[in-house]
């Protein structure tokens, strides 16, 4: 009998892809700053925090700002990008996801949202899917970046779930560790390449099933 009763996912890049609009509201502050951010640039703020994505791009442009400057222009870009995904449409839930998370609930196993972003509910709600999770832990609730476990933790406890009954599915480096780091299976979303510390590793949810779950 598998010992597997939760399942925590990460949203960005396992759920949904809001990459895109983190990308074109920092792109447009760097622009309304006088200079331009690549997509190569871009990659290196995925996982990043808010704050530390804006001193980076200040430092590529080589823009200095003070202290109270950063924070407007940060809040500045957070409002483009809650703009943004206040558009969002259930067409935007990444291949398989839902399915995948009705045959969980089916099955009988809890479902938690693990996920730094402090928007997480308004875009669950968008795609319209927040009745599929038992829990939503976003960064509204914690505090510590992964790859602390504290927002898997919270999750295991919400669903009133022990660490060791729970597999995290997530598509980050800090993600997987963070998993790990909280005695949780972990599944790798994206590439073997790069996520070799997970258990397991999918292109995406679509090539998931219950029967790779349990075998974990």
């Amino acid at each position: 009998m598998s010992t597997i009763k939760a399942c925590i996912f990460d949203l960005d890049g396992v759920i949904v892809d809001t990459a895109v609009y983190h990308y074109k509201a920092w792109k447009r502050l760097a622009n309304e700053l006088g200079f331009d951010l690549t997509e190569q640039q871009n990659e290196k703020l995925k996982g990043v925090s808010r704050v530390r994505s804006l001193e980076l791009i200040l430092q590529w442009g080589g823009v200095t700002k003070t202290a109270a400057e950063q924070e407007e222009l940060a809040a500045r870009k957070n409002e483009w990008y809650v703009e943004m995904i206040n558009r969002m449409t259930p067409d935007e839930i990444l291949p398989g996801a839902r399915g995948f998370l009705i045959a969980c609930r089916e099955a009988g196993l809890k479902t938690a949202l693990g996920s730094a972003s402090k928007n997480s509910s308004t875009i669950l709600d968008k795609v319209g899917i927040a009745a599929l999770f038992d829990a939503v832990i976003d960064g509204n609730k914690v505090s510590k970046p992964k790859p602390d476990p504290e927002v898997f933790l919270k999750g295991a406890e919400e669903l009133e779930m022990p660490p060791a009954n729970c597999v995290v599915f997530e598509d980050a480096i800090a993600g997987v560790e963070a998993a790990k780091n909280g005695g949780m299976k972990a599944v790798g979303v994206g590439s073997p390449d790069v996520l070799y510390e997970a258990d397991l590793v999918i292109s995406g949810l679509s090539e998931m099933s219950l029967e790779k779950l349990y075998s974990l």
